[in-house]
Protein backbone atom coordinates (compact mmCIF):
# COMPACT_ATOMS: atom_id res chain seq x y z
CA UNK A 1 0.00 0.00 0.00
CA UNK A 2 1.74 3.12 -1.24
CA UNK A 3 -0.36 5.44 0.88
CA UNK A 4 0.91 3.60 3.98
CA UNK A 5 4.49 4.78 3.46
CA UNK A 6 5.98 8.28 3.64
CA UNK A 7 9.55 7.85 2.29
CA UNK A 8 10.13 11.62 2.11
CA UNK A 9 10.11 11.74 5.91
CA UNK A 10 13.11 9.44 6.40
CA UNK A 11 15.36 12.28 7.58
CA UNK A 12 12.68 13.69 9.89
CA UNK A 13 12.28 10.23 11.40
CA UNK A 14 16.04 9.86 11.82
CA UNK A 15 16.37 13.16 13.70
CA UNK A 16 13.23 12.43 15.72
CA UNK A 17 14.42 8.99 16.82
CA UNK A 18 17.95 10.07 17.72
CA UNK A 19 16.62 13.09 19.60
CA UNK A 20 14.07 11.00 21.48
CA UNK A 21 16.73 8.43 22.40
CA UNK A 22 18.93 11.25 23.75
CA UNK A 23 16.08 12.47 25.95
CA UNK A 24 15.44 8.92 27.16
CA UNK A 25 19.13 8.79 28.07
CA UNK A 26 18.84 11.96 30.14
CA UNK A 27 15.65 10.74 31.83
CA UNK A 28 17.23 7.43 32.85
CA UNK A 29 20.38 9.16 34.14
CA UNK A 30 18.21 11.54 36.21
CA UNK A 31 16.38 8.54 37.65
CA UNK A 32 19.60 6.70 38.46
CA UNK A 33 21.20 9.73 40.11
CA UNK A 34 18.23 10.80 42.25
CA UNK A 35 16.14 7.76 43.12
CA UNK A 36 17.91 6.71 46.34
CA UNK A 37 17.22 10.00 48.06
CA UNK A 38 13.71 10.48 46.69
CA UNK A 39 12.31 6.98 46.22
CA UNK A 40 14.75 4.41 47.58
CA UNK A 41 14.03 2.06 50.46
CA UNK A 42 15.10 4.82 52.86
CA UNK A 43 14.11 7.75 50.64
CA UNK A 44 11.61 10.55 51.15
CA UNK A 45 8.80 8.48 49.57
CA UNK A 46 9.99 4.86 49.59
CA UNK A 47 8.95 2.72 46.65
CA UNK A 48 8.44 -0.42 48.83
CA UNK A 49 5.85 1.43 50.90
CA UNK A 50 4.08 2.58 47.74
CA UNK A 51 4.06 -0.94 46.27
CA UNK A 52 2.28 -2.26 49.34
CA UNK A 53 -0.78 -0.13 48.58
CA UNK A 54 -0.71 0.02 44.75
CA UNK A 55 -1.59 -2.90 42.50
CA UNK A 56 -0.06 -3.85 39.18
CA UNK A 57 -3.29 -2.83 37.49
CA UNK A 58 -3.22 0.61 39.09
CA UNK A 59 0.47 1.22 38.42
CA UNK A 60 1.99 -1.23 35.91
CA UNK A 61 5.68 -1.63 36.74
CA UNK A 62 8.27 -4.38 36.73
CA UNK A 63 9.04 -3.36 40.32
CA UNK A 64 5.87 -5.11 41.43
CA UNK A 65 7.70 -8.33 40.56
CA UNK A 66 10.87 -7.43 42.45
CA UNK A 67 12.24 -4.36 44.15
CA UNK A 68 15.52 -3.51 45.79
CA UNK A 69 17.47 -0.28 45.45
CA UNK A 70 20.14 -2.23 43.61
CA UNK A 71 17.60 -3.61 41.12
CA UNK A 72 16.18 -0.13 40.51
CA UNK A 73 19.68 1.19 39.86
CA UNK A 74 20.41 -1.65 37.44
CA UNK A 75 17.13 -0.97 35.62
CA UNK A 76 17.79 2.77 35.32
CA UNK A 77 21.37 2.36 34.13
CA UNK A 78 20.32 -0.40 31.73
CA UNK A 79 17.78 2.01 30.25
CA UNK A 80 20.48 4.66 29.96
CA UNK A 81 22.84 2.22 28.21
CA UNK A 82 20.13 1.09 25.78
CA UNK A 83 19.20 4.71 25.05
CA UNK A 84 22.85 5.60 24.42
CA UNK A 85 23.17 2.68 22.00
CA UNK A 86 20.02 3.90 20.22
CA UNK A 87 21.47 7.40 19.93
CA UNK A 88 24.49 5.75 18.29
CA UNK A 89 22.22 4.04 15.74
CA UNK A 90 21.66 0.55 17.15
CA UNK A 91 17.98 0.48 16.20
CA UNK A 92 18.82 1.16 12.54
CA UNK A 93 21.28 -1.72 12.06
CA UNK A 94 19.10 -4.50 13.45
CA UNK A 95 16.03 -6.17 11.93
CA UNK A 96 12.78 -4.24 12.10
CA UNK A 97 11.25 -6.44 14.81
CA UNK A 98 14.39 -6.05 16.94
CA UNK A 99 14.26 -2.28 16.53
CA UNK A 100 10.66 -2.30 17.75
CA UNK A 101 11.65 -4.38 20.77
CA UNK A 102 14.40 -1.87 21.60
CA UNK A 103 11.93 1.01 21.60
CA UNK A 104 9.42 -1.09 23.54
CA UNK A 105 12.07 -1.88 26.17
CA UNK A 106 12.88 1.83 26.60
CA UNK A 107 9.19 2.63 26.98
CA UNK A 108 8.54 -0.26 29.39
CA UNK A 109 11.53 0.54 31.60
CA UNK A 110 10.63 4.20 31.88
CA UNK A 111 6.94 3.42 32.43
CA UNK A 112 8.00 1.20 35.33
CA UNK A 113 9.90 4.10 36.88
CA UNK A 114 7.17 6.71 36.35
CA UNK A 115 4.46 4.50 37.81
CA UNK A 116 6.29 4.15 41.12
CA UNK A 117 7.65 7.71 41.08
CA UNK A 118 4.76 9.22 43.05
CA UNK A 119 5.08 12.98 43.68
CA UNK A 120 8.50 13.17 42.06
CA UNK A 121 7.18 11.95 38.69
CA UNK A 122 3.96 13.93 38.57
CA UNK A 123 5.16 16.29 35.84
CA UNK A 124 3.50 16.53 32.43
CA UNK A 125 6.70 15.81 30.56
CA UNK A 126 6.85 12.32 32.06
CA UNK A 127 3.59 11.40 30.31
CA UNK A 128 4.76 13.24 27.19
CA UNK A 129 7.96 11.20 27.05
CA UNK A 130 6.02 7.98 27.50
CA UNK A 131 3.39 8.81 24.90
CA UNK A 132 6.07 9.83 22.40
CA UNK A 133 8.09 6.74 23.23
CA UNK A 134 5.07 4.51 22.65
CA UNK A 135 4.57 5.96 19.16
CA UNK A 136 8.28 5.53 18.42
CA UNK A 137 7.86 1.76 18.78
CA UNK A 138 5.82 1.73 15.55
CA UNK A 139 7.79 4.27 13.52
CA UNK A 140 10.13 1.68 12.01
CA UNK A 141 13.83 1.89 11.26
CA UNK A 142 16.06 2.48 8.24
CA UNK A 143 14.83 -0.70 6.56
CA UNK A 144 11.28 0.54 5.97
CA UNK A 145 9.71 3.85 5.04
CA UNK A 146 8.09 5.82 7.88
CA UNK A 147 4.40 4.88 8.21
CA UNK A 148 1.95 7.69 7.52
CA UNK A 149 -0.37 6.69 10.37
CA UNK A 150 2.35 7.08 13.01
CA UNK A 151 3.45 10.43 11.56
CA UNK A 152 -0.13 11.66 11.83
CA UNK A 153 -0.33 10.33 15.39
CA UNK A 154 2.75 12.41 16.22
CA UNK A 155 1.09 15.51 14.75
CA UNK A 156 -2.01 14.80 16.82
CA UNK A 157 0.25 14.60 19.87
CA UNK A 158 1.99 17.87 18.98
CA UNK A 159 -1.41 19.50 18.43
CA UNK A 160 -2.59 18.47 21.90
CA UNK A 161 0.64 19.66 23.55
CA UNK A 162 0.52 23.12 21.97
CA UNK A 163 -3.20 23.71 21.54
CA UNK A 164 -3.91 22.40 25.02
CA UNK A 165 -1.37 24.82 26.47
CA UNK A 166 -2.88 27.68 24.46
CA UNK A 167 -6.44 26.95 25.55
CA UNK A 168 -5.54 26.57 29.22
CA UNK A 169 -4.01 30.05 29.08
CA UNK A 170 -6.93 31.70 27.33
CA UNK A 171 -9.37 30.06 29.75
CA UNK A 172 -7.22 30.87 32.76
CA UNK A 173 -5.40 33.94 33.98
CA UNK A 174 -6.70 37.25 32.50
CA UNK A 175 -3.10 38.40 32.00
CA UNK A 176 -2.84 36.01 29.03
CA UNK A 177 -5.74 37.79 27.37
CA UNK A 178 -4.49 41.32 28.04
CA UNK A 179 -0.92 40.30 27.06
CA UNK A 180 0.67 41.17 30.43
CA UNK A 181 1.65 37.73 31.83
CA UNK A 182 5.30 38.05 30.91
CA UNK A 183 5.65 41.05 33.18
CA UNK A 184 5.80 38.36 35.88
CA UNK A 185 6.50 34.94 34.39
CA UNK A 186 10.24 35.21 33.75
CA UNK A 187 10.70 36.17 37.41
CA UNK A 188 8.21 33.75 38.99
CA UNK A 189 8.69 30.63 36.81
CA UNK A 190 9.72 27.47 38.68
CA UNK A 191 13.42 27.59 37.89
CA UNK A 192 14.84 30.67 36.13
CA UNK A 193 17.83 30.23 33.84
CA UNK A 194 20.96 32.32 33.29
CA UNK A 195 19.16 34.69 30.89
CA UNK A 196 15.83 34.96 32.75
CA UNK A 197 16.89 38.18 34.46
CA UNK A 198 17.48 39.79 31.06
CA UNK A 199 14.18 38.49 29.69
CA UNK A 200 12.38 39.94 32.70
CA UNK A 201 13.98 43.32 32.12
CA UNK A 202 12.83 43.58 28.49
CA UNK A 203 10.56 46.57 27.74
CA UNK A 204 6.88 45.98 28.39
CA UNK A 205 6.11 46.32 24.68
CA UNK A 206 8.35 43.33 23.94
CA UNK A 207 6.66 41.34 26.72
CA UNK A 208 3.34 41.93 24.99
CA UNK A 209 4.82 40.79 21.69
CA UNK A 210 6.14 37.67 23.42
CA UNK A 211 2.64 36.80 24.67
CA UNK A 212 1.02 37.49 21.29
CA UNK A 213 3.62 35.33 19.53
CA UNK A 214 3.00 32.58 22.08
CA UNK A 215 -0.73 32.67 21.32
CA UNK A 216 -0.03 32.34 17.60
CA UNK A 217 2.35 29.41 18.17
CA UNK A 218 -0.10 27.60 20.45
CA UNK A 219 -3.50 28.43 18.98
CA UNK A 220 -2.95 28.98 15.25
CA UNK A 221 0.13 27.01 14.24
CA UNK A 222 -1.16 23.67 15.67
CA UNK A 223 -4.22 23.81 13.40
CA UNK A 224 -1.94 24.29 10.40
CA UNK A 225 -0.19 21.00 11.15
CA UNK A 226 -3.07 19.26 9.39
CA UNK A 227 -2.77 21.30 6.17
CA UNK A 228 -0.71 20.27 3.11
CA UNK A 229 3.01 20.86 2.89
CA UNK A 230 4.88 23.15 3.04
CA UNK A 231 2.39 24.92 5.37
CA UNK A 232 2.57 22.10 7.93
CA UNK A 233 6.36 22.34 7.99
CA UNK A 234 6.19 26.10 8.47
CA UNK A 235 3.79 25.61 11.39
CA UNK A 236 6.14 23.06 12.95
CA UNK A 237 9.03 25.48 12.42
CA UNK A 238 7.13 28.22 14.27
CA UNK A 239 6.69 25.87 17.22
CA UNK A 240 10.36 24.91 17.17
CA UNK A 241 11.43 28.57 17.27
CA UNK A 242 9.00 29.24 20.13
CA UNK A 243 10.38 26.29 22.09
CA UNK A 244 13.95 27.51 21.58
CA UNK A 245 12.86 30.87 23.00
CA UNK A 246 11.50 29.07 26.07
CA UNK A 247 14.73 27.09 26.42
CA UNK A 248 16.71 30.34 26.44
CA UNK A 249 14.45 31.94 29.05
CA UNK A 250 14.10 29.19 31.66
CA UNK A 251 14.56 25.60 32.84
CA UNK A 252 11.68 23.25 32.02
CA UNK A 253 13.47 19.89 32.14
CA UNK A 254 13.10 18.14 28.77
CA UNK A 255 9.62 19.53 27.98
CA UNK A 256 10.78 22.03 25.37
CA UNK A 257 13.38 19.75 23.81
CA UNK A 258 10.87 16.92 23.54
CA UNK A 259 8.33 19.24 21.91
CA UNK A 260 11.00 20.21 19.37
CA UNK A 261 11.76 16.55 18.69
CA UNK A 262 8.06 15.84 18.08
CA UNK A 263 7.77 18.90 15.82
CA UNK A 264 10.71 17.67 13.72
CA UNK A 265 8.61 14.65 12.70
CA UNK A 266 6.25 17.04 10.87
CA UNK A 267 8.98 18.59 8.71
CA UNK A 268 8.75 17.60 5.06
CA UNK A 269 11.97 16.04 3.80
CA UNK A 270 11.10 16.14 0.10
CA UNK A 271 13.47 19.06 -0.43
CA UNK A 272 16.39 16.89 0.63
CA UNK A 273 18.17 15.79 -2.53
CA UNK A 274 19.30 12.43 -1.16
CA UNK A 275 16.67 9.72 -1.50
CA UNK A 276 16.72 6.79 0.87
CA UNK A 277 15.83 3.38 -0.55
CA UNK A 278 13.71 1.07 1.60
CA UNK A 279 12.74 -2.57 1.60
CA UNK A 280 9.13 -3.51 0.99
CA UNK A 281 7.01 -2.94 4.09
CA UNK A 282 6.18 -6.32 5.69
CA UNK A 283 2.51 -7.19 6.00
CA UNK A 284 2.87 -8.07 9.69
CA UNK A 285 4.34 -4.61 10.33
CA UNK A 286 1.42 -2.92 8.57
CA UNK A 287 -0.99 -4.91 10.72
CA UNK A 288 0.80 -3.89 13.92
CA UNK A 289 0.77 -0.23 12.91
CA UNK A 290 -2.94 -0.39 12.10
CA UNK A 291 -3.61 -1.92 15.53
CA UNK A 292 -1.57 0.78 17.28
CA UNK A 293 -3.37 3.51 15.32
CA UNK A 294 -6.72 2.04 16.35
CA UNK A 295 -5.67 2.17 20.00
CA UNK A 296 -4.67 5.83 19.62
CA UNK A 297 -7.99 6.71 18.00
CA UNK A 298 -10.03 5.03 20.74
CA UNK A 299 -7.90 6.50 23.52
CA UNK A 300 -8.15 10.00 22.01
CA UNK A 301 -11.81 10.43 22.92
CA UNK A 302 -11.31 11.74 26.45
CA UNK A 303 -8.32 13.99 25.64
CA UNK A 304 -10.28 15.49 22.72
CA UNK A 305 -13.31 16.02 24.94
CA UNK A 306 -11.05 17.66 27.51
CA UNK A 307 -9.83 20.17 24.90
CA UNK A 308 -13.41 21.19 24.19
CA UNK A 309 -14.43 21.39 27.84
CA UNK A 310 -14.71 24.67 29.71
CA UNK A 311 -13.36 22.71 32.69
CA UNK A 312 -10.21 21.71 30.85
CA UNK A 313 -7.61 19.94 32.96
CA UNK A 314 -3.91 19.87 32.13
CA UNK A 315 -1.11 17.34 32.43
CA UNK A 316 -3.29 14.34 33.11
CA UNK A 317 -3.08 10.73 31.99
CA UNK A 318 -6.33 8.84 31.52
CA UNK A 319 -4.75 5.41 31.81
CA UNK A 320 -1.80 3.88 33.70
CA UNK A 321 0.10 3.28 30.45
CA UNK A 322 0.16 7.02 29.59
CA UNK A 323 -0.86 6.33 25.98
CA UNK A 324 -2.91 9.43 25.07
CA UNK A 325 -2.77 12.26 27.58
CA UNK A 326 -3.78 15.89 28.13
CA UNK A 327 -1.22 18.65 28.37
CA UNK A 328 -0.95 22.32 29.26
CA UNK A 329 1.01 24.67 31.46
CA UNK A 330 0.80 27.98 33.31
CA UNK A 331 -2.92 28.59 33.14
CA UNK A 332 -2.28 30.84 36.14
CA UNK A 333 0.75 33.08 36.58
CA UNK A 334 2.11 34.01 40.01
CA UNK A 335 2.57 37.74 40.55
CA UNK A 336 5.33 37.30 43.11
CA UNK A 337 7.95 34.72 43.97
CA UNK A 338 8.24 33.16 47.43
CA UNK A 339 11.07 30.79 48.26
CA UNK A 340 11.39 28.37 51.16
CA UNK A 341 14.93 28.50 52.53
CA UNK A 342 16.01 25.64 54.77
CA UNK A 343 18.54 26.54 57.45
CA UNK A 344 20.45 24.63 60.08
CA UNK A 345 22.46 25.39 63.20
CA UNK A 346 25.02 23.53 65.26
CA UNK A 347 23.97 25.32 68.44
CA UNK A 348 22.72 23.00 71.17
CA UNK A 349 20.27 25.62 72.46
CA UNK A 350 18.26 28.08 70.42
CA UNK A 351 18.54 31.74 71.33
CA UNK A 352 17.88 35.03 69.50
CA UNK A 353 21.62 35.05 68.70
CA UNK A 354 21.68 31.59 67.11
CA UNK A 355 23.58 31.48 63.83
CA UNK A 356 21.64 29.80 61.04
CA UNK A 357 23.35 28.55 57.89
CA UNK A 358 21.31 28.01 54.70
CA UNK A 359 21.24 24.89 52.56
CA UNK A 360 21.79 25.94 48.97
CA UNK A 361 20.02 24.03 46.20
CA UNK A 362 21.50 23.45 42.77
CA UNK A 363 18.85 25.19 40.73
CA UNK A 364 16.31 27.00 42.85
CA UNK A 365 17.12 30.56 44.04
CA UNK A 366 18.91 30.92 47.35
CA UNK A 367 21.90 33.25 47.68
CA UNK A 368 20.77 36.50 45.99
CA UNK A 369 24.23 36.94 44.48
CA UNK A 370 24.22 33.57 42.74
CA UNK A 371 23.21 33.75 39.11
CA UNK A 372 20.62 31.16 38.00
CA UNK A 373 22.15 28.35 36.00
CA UNK A 374 21.05 26.29 33.02
CA UNK A 375 20.16 22.71 33.93
CA UNK A 376 17.47 21.72 31.43
CA UNK A 377 17.03 19.22 29.88
CA UNK A 378 18.36 17.67 33.11
CA UNK A 379 15.58 17.61 35.69
CA UNK A 380 16.21 18.69 39.31
CA UNK A 381 13.14 17.09 40.86
CA UNK A 382 13.67 18.28 44.44
CA UNK A 383 14.26 21.87 43.34
CA UNK A 384 11.02 21.83 41.34
CA UNK A 385 8.98 20.52 44.26
CA UNK A 386 10.48 23.20 46.49
CA UNK A 387 9.01 25.80 44.11
CA UNK A 388 5.53 24.37 44.52
CA UNK A 389 5.26 24.34 48.31
CA UNK A 390 5.01 28.13 48.87
CA UNK A 391 2.03 28.06 46.48
CA UNK A 392 0.23 25.57 48.70
CA UNK A 393 1.44 23.57 51.72
CA UNK A 394 -0.34 20.48 50.33
CA UNK A 395 2.46 20.11 47.80
CA UNK A 396 4.86 19.40 50.67
CA UNK A 397 2.86 16.44 51.96
CA UNK A 398 4.94 14.12 54.10
CA UNK A 399 8.11 14.40 52.06
CA UNK A 400 9.07 17.84 53.38
CA UNK A 401 9.13 16.68 57.01
CA UNK A 402 11.11 13.66 55.86
CA UNK A 403 13.55 16.01 54.09
CA UNK A 404 14.19 17.96 57.31
CA UNK A 405 14.77 14.69 59.15
CA UNK A 406 17.27 13.53 56.52
CA UNK A 407 19.20 16.79 56.89
CA UNK A 408 19.32 16.32 60.66
CA UNK A 409 20.71 12.83 60.05
CA UNK A 410 23.25 14.07 57.53
CA UNK A 411 21.87 11.66 54.92
CA UNK A 412 24.44 11.44 52.14
CA UNK A 413 21.98 10.61 49.37
CA UNK A 414 19.82 13.65 50.12
CA UNK A 415 22.84 15.91 50.49
CA UNK A 416 24.00 14.88 47.00
CA UNK A 417 20.90 16.57 45.61
CA UNK A 418 21.97 19.90 47.12
CA UNK A 419 24.59 22.37 45.94
CA UNK A 420 26.55 22.08 49.16
CA UNK A 421 26.48 21.02 52.78
CA UNK A 422 27.00 23.82 55.33
CA UNK A 423 27.70 21.13 57.98
CA UNK A 424 30.39 18.92 56.41
CA UNK A 425 31.71 17.48 59.67
CA UNK A 426 28.66 16.95 61.91
CA UNK A 427 24.95 17.22 61.06
CA UNK A 428 23.13 20.24 62.49
CA UNK A 429 21.37 20.10 65.85
CA UNK A 430 18.34 21.96 64.54
CA UNK A 431 16.88 22.79 61.14
CA UNK A 432 14.09 25.16 60.20
CA UNK A 433 12.51 26.67 57.10
CA UNK A 434 11.86 30.36 56.52
CA UNK A 435 9.98 32.09 53.72
CA UNK A 436 11.45 34.91 51.65
CA UNK A 437 9.90 36.97 48.89
CA UNK A 438 12.27 37.25 45.94
CA UNK A 439 12.32 39.65 43.02
CA UNK A 440 14.87 40.28 40.32
CA UNK A 441 17.05 43.29 40.99
CA UNK A 442 16.80 46.36 38.78
CA UNK A 443 19.63 47.44 36.49
CA UNK A 444 20.92 50.04 39.04
CA UNK A 445 20.67 47.52 41.92
CA UNK A 446 22.62 44.89 40.03
CA UNK A 447 25.33 47.36 39.02
CA UNK A 448 25.64 48.52 42.63
CA UNK A 449 25.52 45.16 44.41
CA UNK A 450 26.22 42.47 41.81
CA UNK A 451 23.13 40.62 43.08
CA UNK A 452 20.61 38.99 40.76
CA UNK A 453 17.88 38.89 43.39
CA UNK A 454 16.51 41.13 46.09
CA UNK A 455 14.74 39.30 48.90
CA UNK A 456 12.62 40.20 51.91
CA UNK A 457 11.91 37.95 54.89
CA UNK A 458 8.23 37.01 55.05
CA UNK A 459 8.32 34.80 58.12
CA UNK A 460 8.62 31.28 59.41
CA UNK A 461 7.54 28.41 57.14
CA UNK A 462 8.44 25.45 59.36
CA UNK A 463 9.55 25.83 63.02
CA UNK A 464 12.92 24.63 64.23
CA UNK A 465 13.09 20.89 64.90
CA UNK A 466 15.79 18.62 66.24
CA UNK A 467 16.32 14.96 65.47
CA UNK A 468 14.47 13.62 68.48
CA UNK A 469 11.46 15.80 67.74
CA UNK A 470 11.49 15.99 63.93
CA UNK A 471 7.99 16.83 62.76
CA UNK A 472 7.15 18.65 66.01
CA UNK A 473 7.95 22.15 67.20
CA UNK A 474 11.08 22.11 69.41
Amino acid sequence: MRWFDAPDYWLSRLVFQRGLAALYLIAFVVAANQFRALLGSHGLQPIPRFLRRATMRQAPSLFHLHYTDRFFGISAWSGAALAAATVAGLADVVPLWTSMLIWAALWGLYLSIVNVGQTWYGFGWESLLLETGFLAIFLGNSRVAPPVLVLWALRWLLFRVEFGAGLIKMRGDPCWRDLTCLRYHHETQPMPGPFSWYFHRLPDRLHRIEVAANHFAQLVAPVLLFTPQPVASIAAGVMIVTQLWLIASGNFAWLNWLTIVIAVSALDGSLVTHRHHFHATPTWYQAVVFAAAAVIVVRSYRPARNLLSSRQIMNYSFDPFHLVNTYGAFGTISRHRDEVIIEGTADATLTPDTTWLPYEFKGKPGDPRRRPRQFAPYHLRLDWLMWFIPLSPRYAGSWFTALLTKLLEGDRDVLKLLRGNPFPDTPPRFVRAVLYRYRFTTWPERRATGAWWQRTLVGEFAPAVCLRSAGRVS
